[in-house]
């Protein structure tokens, strides 16, 4: 089982949206990656109420938390990353095609992954901060 620090996982390159099985198929890969989560934290959007979604959780013993309707505070690292994507990305432009969004936002997601520090990281990009931690519990034994 594991925890992860908050970081972008790109939609399929010329989408913006991820339906319910795109959300299954991108857990899947997360799960190949760097292993099943204990929990998950979501709002209550028809992709996290549905069967997919709350079968594949279910399958892999995955503790679904929604949050309370009304209550965006308790999904905090959604919101502020919501919250600066669109102050950075959505609201400063007029874009006129879909294909500028797509671009802009991959380029942005990149940076924010890669290069941008984060203050609840401590002031880490998350890829450096995932990286210090596996670096960190790498050299740990686990006993049963």
């Amino acid at each position: 089982m594991a925890s992860f620090a908050p970081c972008v996982i790109p939609p399929k390159k010329g989408r913006i949206t991820l339906p319910a099985t795109r959300v299954v198929r991108v857990l899947e890969q997360l799960k190949e990656e760097r292993g099943v989560p204990r929990m998950i934290r979501v709002d209550n959007g028809s992709e996290m109420t549905s069967s997919a979604f709350t079968k594949w959780c279910e399958n892999n013993h995955v503790r679904i938390c929604y949050i309370e309707p009304g209550k965006p505070n308790q999904n905090a690292y959604i919101e502020r990353f919501n919250r600066s994507y669109r102050t950075e990305v959505l609201n400063p432009y007029l874009f006129s095609s879909l294909a500028q969004v797509r671009e802009l936002s991959w380029a942005w997601m990149l940076s924010y992954n890669e290069e941008r520090p984060h203050e609840s990281l401590g002031n880490l990009p998350p890829s450096e901060f995932k990286k210090q931690l596996t670096e960190k519990f790498s050299s740990y034994e686990l006993c049963a």
